[in-house]
């Protein structure tokens, strides 16, 4: 069985075709409204109320079914003066036109939930510091709404996440704010927040109640990536510099939970969104920085194509702004 169907969205036309299921009455391809008349009429058995429960004239109703008749070679009704009867060929017929109609109409509901972004597959990339509040927060929410939809997730860096997104290797993905380039892209930021600095359990400066950036100008400095990670280091770069010191740079890493851990290890101090506390253990402590906030306020980001028409992905746009 086929269905040629031109246009998805388009399936209920009376031009589509559809060809019945093998059968040595039924071979010929028919239209679907000639199917729908045929079904009408196998159900009342009369001309006259077929052709007014279709909205349409009795004699167009007659010309439809002789020409669906023609077409299959062979007849399918007994006409009477009290109505008409299936012959044996249209009670086969019948059970083929059902099947036939019942098809194309799940094309057509399929159809519409792809429009309308209720079903499909939506591929998204996003960074570590996601998964602290944002995606806890509001994946379950998709889900809940949108529960037909399979979410393909990839954590990955700012840099490749926009790359993807540029050449639609992915939808949309959740990246570092600010950004260094986003050409192309529509950029929504979710949240803000400040880096703050962690401290290994115990370091001299965790008990101080005010601390400075220019505190920690001696200390050795676990930086984020400069070439993975350019938009983090280059935020704390400057502010450092800023400060009226270069920061002594041990050891570099991706990962927010790979610095931390470096910190717990003894190997230095950090710079890194607060909003990782809660994930964190217990062997660092975690201070909020009297100055130069401004310059070290950060954030996430969402990104996605201008030019993306798809509901799909609109909705989740729409449902990850919420936070």
């Amino acid at each position: 069985m086929f269905v040629g169907v031109p246009d998805m969205l388009g399936v209920t036309s009376a031009a589509v075709k559809y060809k019945l299921p093998e059968n040595p009455l039924i071979g010929s391809i028919v239209e679907l409204r000639q199917l729908r008349h045929f079904l009408a009429l196998a159900e009342v058995r009369n001309f006259s109320r077929a052709a007014t429960e279709l909205h349409i004239a009795q004699p167009a109703l007659s010309i439809s079914i002789r020409k669906l008749e023609e077409e299959i070679g062979t007849d399918l009704f007994e006409r009477g003066p009290r109505g008409v009867k299936l012959t044996e060929a249209g009670r086969v017929a019948l059970v083929s036109a059902r099947n036939a109609l019942s098809h194309v109409e799940e094309v057509g509901r399929l159809a519409s939930a792809v429009a309308a972004g209720d079903v499909g597959l939506l591929r998204i990339a996003f960074v570590g510091g996601a998964t602290f509040r944002i995606l806890p927060r509001q994946l379950p929410e998709f889900r809940r709404r949108y529960p037909q939809v399979q979410l393909e997730l990839t954590e990955s860096t700012t840099l490749e996440i926009i790359e993807h997104v540029q050449s639609g290797v992915i939808d949309a993905g959740i990246i570092r704010h600010p950004l260094i380039s986003a050409a192309g892209l529509a950029v929504d930021v979710l949240e803000k927040e400040t880096l703050v600095a962690v401290l290994p359990r115990g370091h001299r400066l965790a008990s101080q109640t005010r601390l400075f950036l220019r505190d920690l100008a001696e200390e050795p400095f676990i930086q984020f990536s400069r070439l993975r990670a350019p938009s983090l280091n280059a935020i704390i770069s400057l502010a450092c510099q800023d400060a009226g010191f270069e920061p002594l740079v041990s050891q570099e890493a991706l990962q927010i939970q790979t610095i931390v851990s470096l910190v717990e290890s003894g190997l230095g101090v950090a710079l890194v969104p607060g909003s990782c506390q809660a994930a964190s253990g217990q062997a660092v402590e975690f201070r909020p920085l009297t100055d130069r906030r401004k310059m070290l306020t950060v954030g996430l980001a969402l990104v996605s194509k201008r030019s993306n028409g798809q509901r799909l992905v609109q909705n989740f746009i729409d449902v990850m702004r919420e936070v």
